[in-house]
């Protein structure tokens, strides 16, 4: 079990001005990084640990400093960022603490799609994202593009696909993909919103009012159907979020083979990051792709 070193705990402590923690009391549950409740006299925090060396707080600071810009604070909640924190090599990223209760998703599907139409609403210009981002532990790729079908598969697919074992696609399968992803998406028009990214429902919950919280991003200006897509790849949200979501953006046709299309990059993804069983979805995705 990992432990705060006594200089990580009086770093923490230096920043907030704060004496030492009431209580640290590790949690568990995550893949990729340590966190900790820590509870001082008159607060309670989230903070989690990376000694991977490599930047993933910096970003996910970013991400929930930019998304909490577009949300209405009455059905929707980010965690605010109190502090980071590099420290010889490990980030610490300090977040409130949010205690999550079991209530219905109304205002979870209510709330994302105002953050949706609020951001797209600010006029974003281009589709991408302007910092080095993580999927996981795997890069997201920075930059900008006119086109949603050019950043969706120059920014998002052709990275992932190129650090796939070389033995999974031939080069012959993956110019078919790509083609037949431009020509599903061609006569799709994108709403281009700041979206989480990573909205699979172990990254939400509801708090004790009943608003929903978002947490763990991993965003871009995508199109707002990507955020949907993904709630769909693992289950766990109830009909409730969809009909909430849906007042706001009903459905469009086609909408059935981009759950698949945008998934395909997440099953890509996680193919990367854990192999087994995943490589032979990405195999599936692809006949399904091609069969369209």
């Amino acid at each position: 079990m990992q432990k705060l070193s006594p200089i990580e705990v009086s770093e923490i402590c230096d920043e907030l001005g704060e004496a030492y923690p009431k209580s640290i009391e590790q949690i568990h549950g995550g893949d990729i990084h340590s966190s900790w409740k820590i509870k001082f006299s008159n607060k309670e925090l989230f903070l989690k640990r990376n000694d991977r060396n490599q930047k993933f707080f910096e970003f996910e600071k970013n991400c929930l400093q930019n998304l909490k810009k577009f949300i209405n604070p009455a059905n929707l909640v980010i965690p605010e960022v109190i502090a980071y924190k590099h420290i010889k090599n490990v980030e610490i990223l300090l977040i409130e603490w949010i205690q999550m209760e079991n209530f219905n998703q109304k205002k979870l599907g209510k709330g994302l799609g105002e953050m949706h139409l609020n951001s797209n609403e600010s006029n974003p210009k281009m589709f991408g994202y302007p910092v080095e981002g993580f999927i996981g532990i795997t890069h997201q790729k920075k930059g900008w593009e006119d086109s949603w079908i050019d950043c969706f598969l120059n920014l998002r697919i052709i990275p992932q696909l190129s650090i796939l074992k070389s033995n999974i696609l031939d080069k012959e399968t993956i110019n078919t993909i790509k083609k037949k992803i431009k020509a599903e998406l061609v006569n799709h028009e994108p709403i281009n919103s700041l979206v989480h990214g990573d909205l699979w429902s172990g990254n939400t919950g509801i708090d004790e009012n009943g608003k929903g919280v978002i947490f763990d991003p991993a965003s871009w200006w995508a199109d707002n159907e990507v955020d949907i897509a993904m709630t769909k790849l693992f289950g766990g949200f109830g009909e409730e979020f969809y009909e909430e979501y849906h007042k706001i953006f009903p459905l469009k046709e086609g909408f059935e083979k981009r759950i698949i299309i945008y998934n395909f990059y997440h099953i890509l993804n996680h193919a990367n990051m854990f192999g087994g069983s995943y490589l032979s979805q990405v195999k599936n995705y692809v006949k399904e792709i091609i069969n369209f």
